[in-house]
């Protein structure tokens, strides 16, 4: 739920500072690339804190190889996705990338709501909500690349 607190809340803060005082924001597609930014770091970050990396590395399917180096490159990916997409030169194919990790990701998504594993010691969201929950990230990661 924190992503998606994240991007809507984001959104929202960010463009009333564009409608306000920073002219920069001031359109729907820089503070919608501002909310995601905020979302993939809220996202990033936890792959490198001990007890929740335990739970990432949990997610991936048996079939992949060295899930926990896996982990680490879809942090990394992440954070400089989110940091590419501050950078207005840089913002849409961030935005285009990301989408494409948050396909290559949502397998483990779904591998661990059919298994019942945690993350950060609560249960993962169910797979029809995080399935809806994924094409809204999709759809304004597309959205801001456009």
């Amino acid at each position: 739920m924190i992503p998606l607190i994240a991007l809507v809340g984001g959104f929202a803060v960010l463009r009333l500072l564009g409608l306000l005082v920073i002219d920069g924001l001031d359109a729907w597609q820089p503070a919608l690339r501002g909310a995601l930014a905020l979302l993939f770091v809220t996202t990033g970050v936890p792959h490198f804190v001990p007890s929740w990396r335990r739970d990432f590395v949990g997610m991936i399917p048996p079939a992949l190889p060295r899930p926990a180096l896996l982990v680490t490159l879809t942090g990394v990916l992440e954070l400089a996705g989110a940091a590419g997409l501050l950078v207005p030169p840089l913002a849409p194919l961030a935005a285009a990338c990301l989408a494409l990790l948050m396909i290559a990701m949502f397998p483990a998504n779904v591998y661990a709501a059919r298994n019942g594993l945690t993350l950060g010691g609560k249960p993962v969201t169910p797979l029809p909500a995080r399935t809806v929950l994924q094409a809204a990230f999709l759809a304004a990661a597309v959205a801001a690349a456009l």
